[in-house]
């Protein structure tokens, strides 16, 4: 009767199903939020199991916009709630408990904040009051991003930001202009500041702190108007210790200086335009001064180039090598612009075609294809990173702020403001490849297919919840759901896929939806993502690529009606692995390894295989995937995780009817991964996104394959070098200096064991074999004008 039918059970804490609240349980989410006990709940997967509390979105907030600069100022909305009596409201917004804001509601009742000026990003929590701070019941989620990554409908744009840069150098004078959107700032008239970032204390101590200041007014009480120009002049020598900054453009109506109020900021950037007349008059010598004073402080400072990872041998690896190397820079200062894509536009490394960020986690980064030993175009390391490192806050782990002191304003001081780039390169050189290891791939795909680590491959049809990846070593865990597919008549099909792996297949749309402990991350306003320990972007919603800190990578896309997964290990994880996707220690004969340590043969039978799939099912207690649909609960929460009562297609069972064969053939050829998807599913569509799948694979593999190099080889003391490539194959040429002699071999070639062929020769002082072959050449050709002389003598003789 459905008048007395039973409410739905209720998920609770601990994974069991206890009794649903009644329709008018007064249970709340206040100070609540993401608790899953009865008798309702608060977590985000309450809303796909219809068991959240009445009052869940007034409490568990989602806010518009989500994301914004962690420079601060940014308004955002409170949705889904709003205040009966807006005018007797006192609104404050916490962040982190101790970073306190001024809100308001708006004429409609809507709740704003205003998001704080920050030393980190990522995802930071928040609260909100509406009783002047008495409780701070509301909680809610705002993330925090790179200044370079905002809008520019966000900021405020520096109009030829490198003109900034260098004012006060040569040929560099003038005035300067600035623009902003004048709907991002609504209001009549704006001030326009100049904030300063500087750390003090003793660097790598308790004492080092970062700081950024209010430090003077550019205009005051201006038109809004959308841009703004002047004429610098240099600032009063109490400003002058701050050599990076930004501008900060707000409402007239805040006072001076008012931290965490709306505003629009611009990029950070050199100061020079602010700088004393001291660097006006001579801004080389200045320079000069700085780029040593820089010198004398790296003799102080730990080395850090030991700790940095060998650079990839060739674009091709760095691009393969995506749980390291990103080779799409999504934001920075770090030749953002010397991308193939974007016509390779290497500001600060001219020749060079494409440059690679390396690990993003405080070592520093690299630059593939050219040497500082070679060029000033070359790789160069930094100490800090771009995008910091967690738990950010302090010094060398701010965001951006620590690599503009300690790795770009040096290079302005040495290679930009001052011809001293050598003592820069120097003391900074290129990371060279020969030690470079190439991450180890495993993939798993289609119906579902797995390449292990050790090449192993084999088919698991199973359904249910399954360990692809587990390695003691870092903790590291990657499981995957396996679901039946549908024939296009609708009935269920004997074979399955991957329906979920960290990030799952959204139902009822056409891209992936990603999970951070259960709760649905939008990529609307951000493609990419810093968390503590991992990066994660996102590409037209078909695929997802996550870096995590040990150097593991993991990439998740959509092809066809399922997912296709493959995982990338460093080195380090030799011999630590256990799952479906086998044991990296390169021996392929015990990839089949079962959780009591029995391996089976390599030469198992479909069906033995069966079982070892089986046995690597999720457990209940350490499952990482989510449960949020009644159909998730019933299925596989409450149900064993390998489901015993699925039939699957064996692939000694594969057969289609001659004109099936012949499609199949002709679409797959001889990749059987395909051939039997087409026979599992009756699809045509989903063997072929099979066979693309495996032919990614089988790509990455290929630039995944060591590359000998034989290292960089030193042009010879008084004399040059030609050629600056060092993989096998390659060839250098030597020559020697006007009054030097090459005492050696005139080249040198990079073996395939990884040596050269021949050392640097020697250049002795003495003549050049040029400078004696043009002596001799000159003097014959002396004769040879003396003889031809006399011959038209004779003949003119003759004629007379």
């Amino acid at each position: 009767d459905p008048q007395h039918s039973s409410p739905e059970p209720h998920l609770q804490e601990d994974g069991h199903l206890g009794p649903s609240p009644a329709p008018n349980a007064q249970d709340s989410c206040s100070m609540r939020c993401g608790a899953l006990d009865s008798p309702c709940s608060c977590h985000p997967t309450c809303s796909g199991l219809g068991t959240c509390c009445l009052d869940f979105r007034d409490f568990c907030l989602e806010i518009l916009p989500y994301s914004g600069s962690m420079m601060g100022g940014k308004d955002f909305v409170v949705r889904h709630f709003k205040v009966s009596s807006p005018t007797d409201t006192s609104v404050i917004c916490r962040f982190k408990e101790s970073i306190q804001t001024l809100g308001h509601v708006d004429s409609s009742g809507q709740v704003h904040c205003v998001s704080p000026l920050l030393y980190e990003s990522g995802r930071v929590p928040f609260t909100v009051s509406l009783d002047n701070g008495h409780s701070f019941p509301r909680a809610g989620t705002w993330l925090a991003v790179h200044p370079n990554k905002v809008s520019m409908t966000e900021k405020s744009e520096l109009v030829n930001e490198t003109r900034w840069q260098y004012y006060g150098t040569a040929d560099t004078s003038g005035n300067l202009s600035l623009t902003w959107h004048v709907e991002a700032l609504p209001t009549q008239t704006v001030t326009i500041e100049l904030w300063g970032y500087e750390e003090t204390g003793l660097p790598y101590s308790q004492e080092w702190t970062a700081k950024w200041s209010y430090l003077y007014p550019l205009a005051t009480h201006i038109p809004n108007s959308g841009s703004f120009t002047f004429t610098p002049k240099p600032a009063p020598p109490s400003y002058q210790r701050w050599q990076v900054g930004a501008l900060r453009i707000i409402d007239s109506k805040n006072y001076a200086g008012q931290k965490d109020v709306q505003a629009l900021w611009t990029n950070d950037h050199a100061l020079a335009w602010h700088r004393s007349d001291d660097f006006r008059e001579d801004p080389v010598a200045w320079a000069r001064t700085q780029c040593q004073a820089w010198e004398e402080l790296e003799d102080q400072l730990p080395n850090f180039l030991e700790e940095l990872p060998d650079c990839p041998c060739t674009l091709t690896q760095a691009w393969a090598d995506s749980g390291r190397f990103f080779v799409s820079l999504p934001s920075g200062r770090t030749d953002y612009g010397c991308d193939m894509e974007q016509g390779s536009v290497c500001t600060y490394h001219p020749g060079a075609v494409h440059c690679v960020l390396g690990p993003g986690w405080g070592l520093g980064t690299g630059y593939t294809q050219l040497l500082t030993a070679d060029s000033s175009s070359g790789s160069t390391p930094n100490r800090g990173h771009d995008w910091g490192a967690p738990p950010f806050l302090t010094p060398p782990r701010v965001p951006g702020m620590f690599h503009w002191l300690y790795d770009v304003l040096s290079f302005y001081y040495c290679c930009l403001w001052a011809p001293d780039c050598p003592h820069y390169m120097q003391r900074w050189p290129s990371n060279d490849c020969p030690n470079y290891w190439p991450l180890r791939l495993a993939s798993a795909f289609g119906d579902p297919h797995f390449v292990t680590f050790d090449g192993t491959n084999f088919t698991f049809v199973g359904c249910g919840d399954y360990v692809l990846l587990e390695a003691v070593l870092t903790d590291l865990r990657v499981q995957a759901r396996a679901q039946p597919g549908r024939m296009s008549n609708g009935t269920q099909t004997r074979g399955t896929g991957l329906t979920a792996v960290a990030v799952r297949l959204a139902n009822g749309t056409r891209g992936l939806e990603v999970l951070l402990n259960q709760e649905v991350l939008s990529f609307a306003e951000q493609s990419w993502m810093g968390l503590k320990g991992m990066f994660l972007s996102v590409a037209a919603r078909d695929r997802v690529s996550i870096m995590l800190a040990s150097g593991a990578g993991l990439e998740v896309s959509m092809q066809g009606p399922f997912l296709s997964v493959s995982v990338l290990l460093p080195e380090k994880f030799l011999t630590h692995t256990h799952g479906l996707l086998g044991t990296l220690n390169n021996d392929p004969t015990d990839n089949f390894t079962l959780r009591s340590g029995r391996v089976l043969p390599p030469g198992s039978s479909p069906q033995e295989l069966f079982l070892f799939g089986a046995d690597w099912a999720v457990h209940n207690a350490s499952s990482l995937l989510t449960y949020d649909s009644w159909f998730l609960v019933h299925n596989f929460l409450y149900q064993p995780k390998h489901d015993p009562t699925f039939e699957p297609l064996f692939t000694s069972e594969t057969t289609l009817n001659p004109s099936q064969a012949q499609e199949a053939a002709k679409l797959c050829g001889d990749d059987h991964f395909c051939n039997f998807d087409v026979v599992a599913t009756g699809s045509l569509s989903t063997g072929n996104a099979t066979r693309v799948a495996h032919q990614l694979h089988q790509r990455r593999m290929r630039s995944l394959q060591p590359v000998v190099s034989c290292g960089w080889l030193a042009p010879p003391p008084s004399g040059q070098k030609e050629g600056n490539r060092y993989l096998a194959g390659s060839t250098i040429y030597f020559h020697c200096d006007n009054g030097y002699s090459l005492a050696g071999a005139e080249t040198s070639t990079c073996q395939a064991d990884g040596t050269w062929s021949s050392p640097t020769p020697e250049c002795q002082p003495g003549r050049s074999y040029a400078v004696l072959l043009g002596i001799i050449f000159g003097g014959l050709a002396v004769v040879a004008a003396v003889v031809l002389i006399y011959v038209l003598l004779r003949r003119r003789k003759g004629n007379m």
